[in-house]
């Protein structure tokens, strides 16, 4: 029994540094979703291999540099070796996080993400150092169905979307593009997206109207039905009409949420016509003191909840709607004074004020060892 307590007290100090050091990888209890955040100096990247049973990864690197990656490049090595392995993972969405990133060392990771089963991808908050390399004649590219970027930044300026669109396979359906660096793109060598119905270009509140023009290559989103512009620096609807006129754009649902709209345009504009396939149009919380000038004649869905109509607009102020909000404007809410110039919310109920604040500015390590032997 005496030998026993002294192997416990022993063994103690492992317990409670056990206890106290979080582990850089967790899976949850189904086998779902696992989160990797590699903040340490000189992580253990082999932690990561808990996360190959998982559906959800999302993988974070606190801001370190994947360049030791390439010590080990092996330009020869050819992933279809590793196609039946690669595509046995069951990871479908995954999410890579604060790194710096070789653009070698990424284009060995799509070469390799081209035998999975990945649908979803999110880089966020990602630098990319150095040039793309064309696609090699065998390489297939990645069959995504999303790609979301948020924040990453690219050595290439104008021409990076062009040179990351040549690693993805023609289906892609979802693509957000928000704090770009570069919102405008190279447009002579963009390619068309023809399966494209969302796009996303939120929170890139130098982008302006002007800008959105050159970010909307023509006649390169043919399919697009859904377009998010929040926080963009747009100023009035006719505006953003005639951009979307000229790029060839035809959104059925437009989303100018959280951008301070004026409510007329310039005299000197010339009058836009809207699509007719636009029938639904987001103005909330776009500090609008009226109804716009130059909205759509027809809508199904119109919403100006959270802005600072005193009054209810005059049916002859707006389009001929279905589904008119209005939620969260003063004159809806008794007692509330009319809010004070240079205020988006002041005025507005709480709940739009909360609503604002959360908008905000609007696998695994056999992956990326993957990526290090066919970059």
């Amino acid at each position: 029994m005496e030998r026993a307590s002294c192997l416990l007290l022993l063994l103690l100090p492992l317990v409670l540094v056990s206890a106290t050091t979080p582990e850089p990888c967790e899976l949850d209890d189904e086998d779902f979703r696992c989160v990797c955040n590699f903040s340490e100096p000189h992580p253990d990247w082999s932690e990561a291999f808990q996360c190959v049973s998982a559906v959800e990864v999302e993988i974070r690197v606190g801001g370190l540099s994947l360049e030791p990656f390439l010590t080990r490049v092996d330009p020869d090595a050819d992933p279809r070796q590793y196609a039946d392995t690669i595509k046995a993972l069951r990871v479908r969405r995954l999410t890579v996080g604060a790194a710096q990133v070789p653009a070698q060392l990424l284009v060995g990771a799509l070469r390799v993400l081209a035998y999975s089963r990945l649908q979803e991808l999110t880089l966020e908050d990602l630098e990319i150092t150095g040039t793309m390399p064309p696609l090699p004649l065998e390489a297939t590219g990645l069959a995504l169905s999303s790609l979301r970027l948020h924040n990453v930044s690219w050595a290439t300026g104008r021409s990076w979307l062009a040179e990351l669109q040549q690693w993805l396979k023609p289906g892609l359906k979802v693509l957000s593009i928000a704090q770009a660096h570069s919102p405008a793109f190279s447009c002579e060598q963009v390619r068309a997206f023809p399966a494209l119905t969302s796009l996303d270009l939120s929170d890139n509140p130098g982008l302006g109207e002007r800008g959105l023009i050159a970010a909307l290559c023509p006649h390169k989103f043919p399919a697009l039905q859904n377009l998010a512009l929040r926080n963009t620096g747009m100023e009035t609807p006719t505006g953003v009409c005639a951009a979307l006129a000229a790029a060839g754009v035809q959104p059925h649902s437009l989303d100018l949420s959280h951008n301070s709209l004026r409510a007329t345009a310039n005299p000197s504009a010339p009058r836009c016509m809207w699509s007719s396939a636009l029938n639904s149009l987001n103005l909330s919380f776009a500090g609008l003191e009226q109804v716009p000038k130059g909205l759509p004649a027809k809508l199904r869905v119109l919403d100006l909840s959270c802005n600072r109509l005193n009054r209810r607009p005059r049916p002859d102020e707006l389009p001929q709607v279905d589904n008119l909000a209005l939620d969260g404007n003063p004159f809806l809410v008794p007692g509330t004074a009319l809010p004070q110039e240079g205020s988006m919310n002041s005025g507005v109920v709480p709940a739009c004020a909360r609503s604002t604040l959360s908008v905000g500015v609007s696998g695994t390590l056999v992956l990326l060892q993957g990526a290090r032997g066919f970059a």
